[in-house]
């Protein structure tokens, strides 16, 4: 998104926290696009759970860097609830617009959490009224999410929008499943894929019981942990295939670059979305994108993402028992997969980030008062 609105002219400033000493303070990516590293915290990769600790530092270090460097910027546009709480500090110590998206929504996991899974923190809660309530614009990615910010949040609809992400569609395209494969080392037997973060509210215990239900059928899990209990999850989800005397048919792998992603969902027959809350779930979209149909849970944005019969399939709730069949019904149908497969390419094409950038840079210019694309 910071690339094409550059490439439109646009100055896109981004500032993040450093996470290695060895990198630089500013990194220029293109022409008006650069990354700016601040020192909060210790300069290493800190868990999730760790960030609220340091974001206070973190927004005076910007506030800071932007002063001294004497720069007057139209907007700032934060991500996450984390970051929108410095994006908050920035928009009232420098005056200027907010935007904010969450991505996700403590309140909208909570309603479908798992018994064992703990709920949103307090902090977290309590952050997200805030940012909302301090927001010019909060920024939704499907009419489901807007709907999720009224609801359980009291958002002010003149102030919310919808704009979906986008996909990079030279980079994720259909391509040869049997090339693919090949790259990947995959024989030709049917593969049920998961590409995401590996957290309690992916659901993907319900695709590695769906899976032991399946005979021929393998599951690849590429992702790695993610949040306080993630590894706790990996350790689990491992046992589970173990007890149910899967472990052989499900094969962990670590996060890829979008390059070889883009090669699984090449090479799977499936992509399996069994997630328990979604706000968008872009990994449905870039698996579209490479002529992947989608099995999804219907929930949340998956049905703005997920053309139900077009792209994909929804499945209601997360009785691993339906989602076998439902696996296995498409599976033994080589006529309507191919048929999905069509499908999805085209229905993805819906989401570019052409398209994201074209209604980002209205709503800027109808929280800023300039005109778009300036």
């Amino acid at each position: 998104l910071a690339q094409t609105m550059a490439d439109r002219g646009v100055a896109v400033d981004v500032f993040t926290r450093r996470d290695d000493p060895s990198v630089p303070a500013e990194v220029l990516v293109s022409p008006n696009y650069r990354v700016i590293h601040v020192d909060a915290g210790p300069a290493r990769r800190l868990p999730i759970a760790a960030l609220p600790e340091v974001v206070g530092t973190f927004a005076k270090q910007v506030i800071t860097w932007i002063r001294d460097h004497g720069l007057t910027y139209d907007l700032v546009h934060s991500h996450y609830w984390i970051s929108g709480w410095a994006g908050v500090m920035v928009k009232q110590n420098l005056q200027i617009p907010l935007a904010n998206s969450f991505h996700t929504l403590g309140r909208i996991k909570d309603l479908t959490r798992r018994p064992d899974q703990e709920p949103s923190s307090a902090v977290r809660v309590l952050t997200e009224q805030e940012v909302i309530d301090q927001s010019d614009c909060v920024i939704a990615s499907t009419p489901a999410e807007a709907t999720d910010l009224l609801e359980h949040y009291g958002a002010s609809p003149e102030r919310q929008c919808v704009s979906p992400p986008g996909v990079d569609h030279e980079l994720f395209s259909p391509g040869s499943k049997v090339g693919a494969r090949d790259v990947l080392g995959l024989g030709d037997g049917n593969v049920l894929l998961y590409a995401g973060r590996i957290q309690a509210l992916k659901g993907i215990d319900v695709a590695i019981e769906a899976t032991a239900r399946l005979r021929d059928v393998d599951l690849l899990i590429v992702g790695g942990p993610s949040g306080p209990r993630g590894g706790d999850e990996v350790a689990g989800l491992r046992s589970l295939a173990e007890a149910l005397d899967v472990a052989d048919r499900v094969h962990f792998l670590s996060p890829q670059p979008h390059e070889r992603l883009a090669d699984f969902y090449r090479a799977a027959d499936l992509l399996v979305l069994p997630s328990r809350s979604e706000s968008f779930g872009l990994v449905a979209a870039e698996a579209q994108a490479c002529g992947l149909p989608v099995l999804a849970a219907n929930v949340g944005g998956l049905p703005h993402v997920v053309a139900d019969g077009i792209g994909g399939v929804l499945v209601d709730g997360w009785d691993p028992a339906t989602w076998a069949s439902t696996a296995r019904a498409l599976l033994d149908d080589g006529d309507e997969l191919a048929r999905l497969s069509k499908g999805a390419a085209e229905w993805s094409a819906r989401f570019s980030w052409p398209a994201t950038a074209n209604r980002l840079l209205e709503l800027y210019a109808g929280i800023t008062g300039t005109d778009a694309g300036s």
